[in-house]
């Protein structure tokens, strides 16, 4: 119903009291015109009495006039009245006196500067006198793109000294927890450089200047003089700290991991906010408050629904996500119910917002520790089952070298040398680094040197039957008597000659000569291959020509390439590199039978193959790259062939420490490998090595 405002309550100023929260002392007009001034405000008979505690006016660029009837009976002139909502945009203040002349009027509100404030408070705050026992009417007129509402204090100033001391307390010790959390996170996030505690540090940062607008300290302390930041800076931080927050949860509970889909749908919510942003500075500030508003609730409701989803599958850190974000909402949702007068209007439900935050920021620094001390026990077990794994292996390449001692103990007499040298190759790979590939080898290298020694053998038991028929012939001439006559022995010795086919004798002795020198020439080769190869001071690094390496590895595993195999060789001239060179060979040959495996396993043969082995120099580092043309490997397999004991091959065939091995002994050397593969195209592997080892 329409009321004059003589009809209204009059509010009477005592001495220590405030009067807090007077709406229903009020009467409201809402000037859709907004070109109503004070004069025809004073004069209008259309204000209506308003109902509620704490006027909520809503999102509307309507301007609205409130008035009401004051007193003082206090024994002070001195009076003031805060208007407790920081973001309003424009506030015009009256007191009128009992003639309706204006005695005091003050205009300030977001859109003036700070330093034209008559009293200096982030709350917006009036100072004037009241002659005691004497009637007068305030007007206030207010209007902006927010939530408009009119939360009212009143009093005599020396009334409202602990008031203003406790609304900076409280924001004060605000600001302090979340500058503690802000400088916690900082260190832990330079000490462990995890990206977690980046995108939380930011995000606490931007909740406290959130915060800190809602409060009016932002405008008091960083932009004071900026109207245009004054205005927007609602929009802009309540987005950014909504993405903020988005961007957090998805790093700290691996949303991408655990809940793909919801993750991507989360991305989805900057669009309303871009949106807001834009109609906000295109001047629709109404629209756009509202937008984010109603973003926010969705958004943070289905933060809460993935955090739940990512609990349930069991990521344990979640929990406390849940914990600080439903608090937060908590807060949250008592700040707006206050604005829709759901909830009483007063010092607590004013300050839920900023008291969940602070607690969501301290739960949430919380759950970034337990996530530390979870990765933490994780690598410990991991560790351990590693340490497991190792000692398994190991007790399994001792059986086998017992086993591969006793084989090599059966060789022949003639391979004693051979095998000995063998004999402490594997020893020194096996103590080392524990090659599981050593049965492989010794197979491969006993094949090589059996076919020049059953060359040589194969060609003893014709040598000598010719030695015979030579001693045979030389005997008859030592046996001519010469007291006989001659020619008919020599007639005789001649015709056991032809018998013999002498000259044939003569060239077959040296044909069998020459194929026991090659037998020989070939076993020492093979012999010196295999000394390069296996280096008894591999323990030591030396310089070492890399080039003879991986020539010394081709010749002890050449009876494993297929027949429609070819070796492409590019090597560079390089210089002596400083490195274990008994590792490194074990690496080249690894490699190579890797690639030779790749190729044998291919459903369709081509009728050549290829392992093609390039060296070349870069600045301070060579390089050595073993392509073949296998069946190379989709991204799933390269990502793990450097884990110890994974492996492509079928039961029995390997035991998945070839390339970790391979890894080990890289990154040993204070170098890397690299891998280009490409399923049926082949597989490159790429060794870099310092020429000077730094170790």
């Amino acid at each position: 119903m329409p009321a004059t405002s003589f009809c209204q309550d009059t509010l009477r100023v005592k001495n220590g009291k405030l009067e807090r929260n007077f709406g229903k002392s009020t009467s409201i007009y809402a000037d859709s015109s907004g070109l109503l001034d004070i004069n025809g405000a004073i004069k209008n008979k259309n204000f209506i009495k308003e109902n509620t505690a704490v006027p909520n006016l809503g999102v509307s660029s309507i301007a609205y006039w409130l008035q009401f009837n004051v007193k003082n009976e206090s024994n002070s002139p001195s009076t003031m009245l805060q208007l407790q909502l920081p973001t309003i945009d424009y506030i015009d203040f009256y007191l009128i006196n009992a003639n309706n002349q204006i005695v005091y009027q003050n205009k300030t509100g977001d859109r003036v500067r700070y330093s034209n404030r008559k009293f200096d408070n982030p709350v917006f705050s009036f100072k004037f006198e009241l002659t005691p026992n004497e009637p007068y009417k305030i007007f206030i007129r207010i209007s902006g793109g927010e939530q408009l509402q009119a939360p009212l204090i009143l009093g005599n100033s020396d009334s409202f000294i602990q008031e203003i001391q406790n609304s900076f307390l409280i924001f004060g010790l605000y600001i302090g927890i979340v500058s503690v959390m802000f400088i916690y996170n900082l260190f832990l996030f330079i000490s462990t450089k995890d990206k977690s505690y980046l995108y939380y540090i930011i995000y606490i940062f931007v909740i406290a200047l959130t915060q800190a607008n809602f409060q009016g300290y932002t405008f008091k302390f960083l932009w004071p003089d900026n109207i245009w930041l004054s205005t927007y800076s609602v929009y802009i931080l309540s987005s950014l700290a909504a993405m903020t927050a988005i961007e957090f949860m998805k790093q700290f509970l691996h949303t991408a991991h655990y809940v793909p889909k919801m993750d991507k749908f989360l991305n989805l919510f900057y669009i309303p906010y871009i949106l807001a942003l834009i109609a906000a500075f295109s001047g629709h500030l109404n629209i756009g408050y509202q937008t984010i508003q109603v973003t926010a609730v969705v958004a943070a409701l289905y933060m809460l629904v993935v955090a739940s989803r990512v609990y349930s599958l069991g990521y344990k850190p979640a929990k406390f996500f849940l914990v600080a974000w439903s608090v937060f909402l908590l807060g949250v949702c008592s700040f707006v119910l206050k604005d829709y007068n759901i909830l009483p209007y007063n010092t607590l439900t004013y300050n839920m917002m900023p008291f969940g935050s602070a607690l969501e920021v301290t739960l949430l620094s919380f759950a970034l520790a337990d996530k530390i001390n979870t990765f933490k026990k994780e690598k410990e077990e991991s560790q351990a089952e590693s340490l497991r794994a190792i000692t398994e292996n190991e007790r399994l390449v001792r059986e086998q070298n017992i086993v591969l001692e006793f084989r090599v103990k059966e060789r022949t007499e003639e391979l004693e040398l051979a095998l000995t040298d063998l004999k402490e190759a594997q020893s020194q790979l096996v103590d080392s680094e524990k090659m599981a590939g050593l049965g492989q080898l010794t197979a491969g290298i006993a094949h090589e040197i059996n076919n020049p020694i059953n060359f040589v053998t194969s060609n003893i038991k014709p040598l000598e039957l010719d030695i015979l028929d030579l001693d045979s012939v030389i005997h008859m001439y030592e046996a001519i008597d010469f007291n006989q006559e001659i020619k008919p022995q020599i007639t005789n010795i001649e015709s056991f000659k032809k018998q013999i086919d002498i000259s044939f004798v003569r060239e077959e002795i040296k044909l069998l000569l020459s194929g026991i020198d090659e037998g020989a020439r070939r076993t020492a080769e093979i012999i010196r291959s295999l000394k390069n190869f296996s280096r008894l001071d591999e323990n030591d690094t030396k310089p070492v020509d890399l080039n003879e390496g991986l020539d010394s590895t081709l010749v002890l595993i050449r009876s494993t390439f297929p027949s429609n195999l070819k070796i492409v060789k590019d090597y560079q001239v390089l210089p002596l590199v400083e490195c274990m060179p008994g590792k490194i060979n074990q690496v080249f040959m690894n490699l190579i039978t890797n690639g030779i495996y790749a190729i044998k396993s291919k459903p369709e043969q081509n009728e050549e193959e290829f392992v093609t082995i390039k060296t070349w120099q870069e600045d301070k580092h060579v390089k050595i790259s073993i392509k073949d043309s296998g069946t190379g490997m989709p991204d799933e397999v390269k990502q793990k062939i450097f884990e110890p004991f994974f492996t492509t091959k079928d039961v029995g065939e390997g035991t998945g420490l070839g390339l970790s091995i391979v890894f080990r002994i890289i990154e040993n050397h204070n170098g890397n490998i690299d891998v280009v593969t490409k399923v049926n195209q082949g597989t490159e592997f790429i060794i870099t090595l310092p020429i000077n080892n730094g170790n």
